[in-house]
């Protein structure tokens, strides 16, 4: 057990305004330093599959730094090769410089002694040999991504050309339309970055350094899910990983911060936005209720009738807080907020900012309200919405 003498005694409000600030909602720091210095404080940014106002990874950017392009948010990830896709948090994609500190999982998974995909005799090479001649490539140009319409059902280029992005021998450089574009690691990755020459002690150390950075403060858990650790990988490094130890009032559990979040008060204007679901703000559930009092869950996945906010419920963030939700969609040029959760009537103006600068962003030109969860604050939030239009 990791047993260092807590260097410094937060309460409950430093350390929310702490974690705001590391990950880029207080201040404005990271302005101009453009969605390529976000994506390296952020140190991950999630994948998935749901575009609703847009896709997670273009929410990301939006909700730190206004209304970004798309485009140039595409463009600032995958050109130059300043980005890989891999797995961290979840698919996540990463600065290319940390390559080497994922050395790690690319050993593990290359020892792992089950595969849920069958791989047939010769498909592997063949995918590897048609990437070094071709160049990059979707699975579909590798010869097909699925044998059926099945999701789960993937041809044999398409287990080979995982299997080889899991061992680090390909590497994912884009995302076109969706697809994986796969291309050899020799070639993509730069030179000065490709060899696993890091033991898994030093992986881990600076996985779990970024972690703290990026989080501000954190409790060993809360770490630990940053990059998907396990509990025992961050308890062997973590006292010399360069984070120190703190604690926390409320939290009852140790905590460890990035001493360069203590070392100033964390100050500036704090972002009015939607967040994604997905947002490293709100990754883990039980922080984020330790953290803002809030119960963050995505109901995707949940049958209809028994969602409580929504399909793709977003929260609000204002002021340093989570103040409601509101769970978008879009028709035609129509952002519709088909469900709006509201923690009270102070939370109204914030809800109606962040629906219009959401809108804009993605070039609608109206809002509709569907249904408030409190029927009383409909009409203040439509008098909101009204004079924002405007």
């Amino acid at each position: 057990m990791t047993t260092s003498r807590p260097l410094a005694e937060l309460s409950a409000d430093e350390a929310r305004r702490i974690a705001l600030r590391a990950q880029g909602f207080l201040g404005a720091p990271l302005r101009k330093a453009g969605v390529r210095g976000l994506l390296r404080h952020l140190g991950a940014v999630q994948l998935d599959t749901i575009s609703v106002l847009a896709r997670s990874h273009e929410l990301i950017p939006y909700a730190r730094l206004g209304a970004v392009g798309r485009k140039t948010i595409e463009s600032a990830y995958w050109r130059d090769t300043h980005a890989f896709e891999y797995w961290s948090h979840a698919a996540c994609v990463l600065p290319i410089e940390e390559w080497p500190h994922f050395a790690f999982r690319r050993r593990a998974y290359r020892n792992r002694p089950h595969w849920n995909h069958e791989l047939p005799d010769g498909t592997y090479d063949q995918v590897i040999k048609q990437l070094r001649a071709e160049g990059p490539l979707t699975a579909t140009e590798l010869g097909g991504a699925k044998r059926t319409s099945e999701w789960w059902d993937w041809s044999g280029s398409k287990v080979a050309v995982e299997r080889a992005l899991m061992y680090g021998e390909v590497v994912c450089v884009e995302r076109r339309g969706w697809k994986r574009v796969y291309d050899l690691a020799e070639r993509a990755v730069p030179e000065a970055l490709l060899h696993d020459d890091l033991d898994d002690t030093e992986c881990l150390r600076r996985l779990v350094r970024l972690a703290g950075q990026s989080l501000g403060v954190g409790t060993r858990a809360d770490i630990a899910d940053y990059h998907r650790l396990k509990g025992e990988q961050v308890e062997a490094v973590i006292a010399d990983s360069g984070l120190v130890p703190v604690t926390v009032e409320g939290w009852g559990k140790p905590a460890w911060a990035d001493p360069a979040a203590l070392e100033t008060p964390p100050r500036g204007r704090h972002r009015t936005t939607l967040l994604s679901p997905f947002d490293s703000l709100i990754w883990e559930r039980a922080r984020t209720e330790r953290i803002f009092g809030f119960t963050h869950r995505l109901e995707a996945y949940v049958p209809r009738q028994k969602r409580v906010y929504g399909y793709f419920a977003m929260p609000v963030l204002a002021g340093g807080l989570l103040v409601g939700r509101v769970d978008p969609a879009r028709e035609g040029r129509t952002l519709v907020a088909k469900q709006v959760s509201l923690d009270g009537p102070k939370a109204v103006p914030a809800v109606a900012q962040a629906l219009v600068e959401a809108a804009s962003w993605v070039d609608c030109t109206d809002v509709r309200v569907e249904r408030v969860d409190a029927p009383d604050l409909r009409e203040p939030l439509m008098t909101e919405l009204a004079r924002a239009l405007t």
